[in-house]
């Protein structure tokens, strides 16, 4: 029997990863919004499968749930620390990038001071029963709102070349790759798929073990090389409310080709990853050796299991030659893709789509047609660009957000944080009527 929560709240977060926690947090103390978030899995765990011991996060600990929007609140990273007893020890480290692990752990702290979330409570569909939004759980709860806060977040991804070999044994995405590590290590030959910081990440994790288990371990990438991730300071200015906007202007073809040119803005390897392999692959070198293959410019075109393991057909796509690798192990580190959830297609009538089937959000983040009532975090890349999945743009996000239900900024909004211009400045336009030299 279904158990209904008869209160309509005036907000509802669906998913519960670090931009709907960020926005549970900072709508805590505003007694004016009644929030409810829902959460399919029984505790707050982010990336599991890719909690590697020394990992860190790319962005410093200011881009935690709450500070860039309000330094003060109790739920910041630094509170974290002082409530934990880790401050000092936070401080004598000298590093602004905090371990992925102990963000996890910061996470998981602010949830269970949250009183408006909920875990295990996976969202089965959602209606309108003319007055609000009606969402039922897999267990038969309830639960009613006038707006909804979309952030189930984006979903592992496969390209078509690979997808024939899901599902087999001693192939995973990179999302699960921990899960699997000690199957994978018993195979003789391991091949990593992608060009990222997981692909880096898998990679160098596999390399520390190699001597223990004695595999021979391919790295492929279709990049012309391991692209490095860019972070020189006029570059990050591009993580700001004017670059969004400015994005947000352009065409959906300059759009796709940006997006395509960003890539190592946001999908490249940290430098400090590059040259932490070198420097262990050097040290091999120095020692005898390392049975292992790096190689640049290998797109997948094709892919099959086989009695001995897995082929991969494979197309240099700068000599462009057909050549192939054998693995008895493959993990696919090939990204995420954002997805609209099956729960949404009875009030699918009531969201704006572009003509790919994608959310079509505006500034605020609303996708719905009256731009008031459903917004979405981190399903919007193509309208706002590569900061969609940003740590330090979700607390900016939620700022605008919050600020378009109440029709007023609880948190300041920042318009301008660049030095740099983006796009042609007011004062160097020229005149409309005005004969322009050739």
């Amino acid at each position: 029997m279904s158990r209904t929560d008869r209160h309509t709240h005036d907000v509802l977060g669906i998913g519960l990863g670090p931009f709907n926690l960020g926005l549970a947090c900072l709508l805590d103390p505003i007694e004016e919004i009644d929030a409810v978030f829902l959460e399919a899995r029984e505790e707050f765990d982010w990336h599991p499968g890719m909690m590697l011991p020394e990992a860190t996060l790319q962005v410093p600990f200011l881009a935690d749930l709450v500070t860039m929007a309000d330094p003060t609140s109790p739920y910041s990273f630094l509170a974290f620390l002082k409530d934990t007893g880790r401050l000092y020890s936070f401080y004598v480290r000298e590093s602004f990038y905090p371990l992925r692990r102990e963000y996890n752990q910061y996470c998981r702290w602010a949830a269970d001071r949250l009183s408006s979330v909920r875990f295990g409570a996976g969202v089965e569909r959602v209606e309108h029963d003319g007055d609000a939004y009606v969402a039922t759980t897999h267990d038969g709860e309830v639960h009613r709102a006038r707006r909804l806060v979309l952030g189930t977040g984006t979903v592992p991804f496969v390209p078509a070349p690979l997808r024939p070999l899901l599902g087999q044994d001693a192939v995973t995405h990179s999302a699960e790759y921990l899960r699997h590590k000690a199957s994978l290590q018993r195979r003789r030959r391991i091949a990593v798929v992608g060009s990222g910081q997981s692909a880096a990440e898998v990679y160098a994790d596999l390399l520390d073990d190699i001597d223990d288990h004695d595999y021979e371990l391919v790295w492929l990438t279709r990049s012309p090389r391991f692209f490095p991730m860019e972070y020189t300071k006029l570059t990050l200015e591009m993580t700001s409310p004017e670059y969004t906007a400015y994005f947000q202007g352009l065409s959906d073809r300059k759009r796709r080709e940006l997006l395509r040119e960003q890539r190592s803005l946001y999908k490249g390897i940290s430098a400090g990853t590059i040259d932490a392999i070198h420097e262990r692959l050097y040290a091999r070198q120095v020692a005898g050796g390392t049975d292992t293959t790096l190689l640049t410019c290998a797109e997948v075109v094709g892919a099959r299991a086989t009695a001995d393991g897995y082929r991969l057909d494979l197309h240099h796509t700068e000599r462009d030659e057909p050549f192939r690798v054998t693995a008895d192990a493959l993990v696919l580190a090939t990204g995420y893709r954002a997805e609209v959830p099956a729960f949404l297609a009875p009030v699918a009538d009531r969201i704006a789509f572009d003509g790919e089937g994608r959310y079509d959000a505006d500034s605020s983040y609303a996708v719905d047609h009256g731009r008031s009532e459903i917004y979405v975090q981190n399903g919007e890349e193509h309208t706002h660009g590569f900061v969609a999945p940003d740590l330090g743009m979700g607390a900016y996000r939620n700022s605008v957000i919050i600020a378009a239900m109440l029709g007023r900024e609880v948190y300041p909004v920042e318009r301008r944080v660049a030095f740099q211009e983006f796009g042609v400045p007011e004062r160097f336009r020229t005149p409309a009527l005005e004969e322009v030299p050739r």
